[in-house]
């Protein structure tokens, strides 16, 4: 007998036969599929629409953390040059307050010295305007433009712009009871942020915590340096296009000024809505000329910054495709009006940073990682 006993290979076993459902075809999974789509669309409504109801909160908090991130360099550089943390954290306050209100005062105060004058410049622009459509082929006839100037008067008299009136009132009650709360809650967040965030990180434990550690980390780094280098191209913008309107002689360059300022912060749609209402001013106050010019100057200095001030101050690193901004800006529009509008491409760029650090420090979530081919070619040196 052979020491050595051969080994037979073993049977295959028998395939195990499945089941067919009406869910194991292709069209049973996507069946599935939509399903949870469907859920997922109701369960983001249902947030959406509470979010809404109680955006007397929710507003402030998002506002008061953005202004946080921007800050919160200012307060640790303090701290670690000996200042205590709530002296750092006041002072810091203090500066947002006085930027926030010194912009409305210049605002009013400019308006008020030259609100005569425009309003002049405003009648006969309109005059003009009139008198031009009237001699067009298909112009409306006086009788018409009577009824519709008798129309507007008996609107504003009426009880539904009254009522209109009661709403605007109730709107300004909820600004200053919303700003209350933001300058409250920005407070805290300079103070005890990282505190803060370390109370939400209890649940998590291991890779999870580490996850959540780098989700907090990029959104506070991707939301300050936003506001940073917007806020920056913002002011550059507003300088360049202050001092043409002042060479100008434009009625209202300051409030211009500021308006273009705020409206930087609205990518694309803000640079052209700055420059259109300029061009109108301009248009009403001196002429088409100057109101060409005007415009000349816009489409100048939104092209230096584009191509020269956004990649130095804010990085590639921070830039969204035009598509994926104009996505955002509509989708932010029709939740949020125009707060909606200010939030969504900062919102959508800290979502994509987020992105950029799901699976680890410099690895993106799997499904969002450059294809082998595209890192190679990448790598390659183009010539030529």
């Amino acid at each position: 007998m052979s020491l050595f006993r051969r080994h037979e290979p073993p049977l295959p076993a028998d395939p195990v036969r499945e089941v067919a459902t009406p869910w194991s075809d292709g069209f049973g999974r996507l069946s599935i599929r939509a399903i949870q789509i469907i859920v997922v669309v109701i369960l983001l409504a249902g947030a959406i629409w509470g979010i809404r109801q109680v955006n007397v909160v929710v507003i402030p908090l998002i506002l008061a953390l953005i202004f946080a991130s921007a800050f919160a360099p200012v307060v640790t550089w303090m701290r670690r040059h000996g200042v205590p943390a709530l002296v750092a954290t006041l002072l810091t306050l203090l500066a947002v307050i006085v930027i926030l209100g010194g912009l409305g005062w210049v605002i009013y105060l400019a308006v008020r010295d030259q609100w005569d004058e425009l309003s002049e410049s405003a009648q006969t622009g309109f005059q003009q305007a009139v008198d031009w459509v009237q001699q067009l082929p298909f112009a409306p006839s006086q009788q018409q433009i009577d009824e519709w100037t008798k129309a507007l008067g008996d609107f504003v008299t009426s009880a539904q712009f009254g009522s209109g009136a009661l709403a605007g009132a109730g709107a300004i009650a909820n600004f200053l009871t919303g700003f209350v709360l933001l300058v409250v809650i920005l407070f805290f967040f300079l103070k005890d942020g990282p505190r803060m965030w370390e109370f939400v990180l209890r649940p998590f434990h291991g890779a999870q915590y580490d996850r959540a550690q780098r989700v907090g980390r990029k959104s506070i780094q991707v939301l300050g340096s936003y506001v940073r280098g917007t806020a920056s191209v913002a002011f550059v913008d507003a300088v360049g296009i202050l001092i043409g309107l002042l060479i100008l002689q434009v009625p209202l360059a300051i409030p211009l000024a500021v308006l273009v300022f705020l409206l930087a912060f609205i990518p694309i749609v803000g640079a052209v809505t700055a420059g259109a209402l300029a061009a109108l001013v301009a248009l009403v106050a001196q002429g088409p000329v100057i109101a060409l010019i005007v415009v000349g100057i816009v489409v100048l200095v939104n092209q230096l910054e584009g191509n020269f001030l956004q990649p130095v101050l804010m990085g590639r690193s921070l830039k969204l495709h035009s598509f994926v901004v104009l996505v955002a800006l509509a989708a932010g529009t029709a939740i949020g009006g125009i707060l909606g509008t200010l939030l969504a491409v900062p919102l959508t760029a800290v979502a994509w940073g987020v992105i950029q650090v799901w699976d680890g420090p410099d690895l993106p979530a799997r499904w969002a990682r450059a294809k082998r081919r595209e890192r190679i070619e990448a790598a390659q040196p183009t010539v030529g």
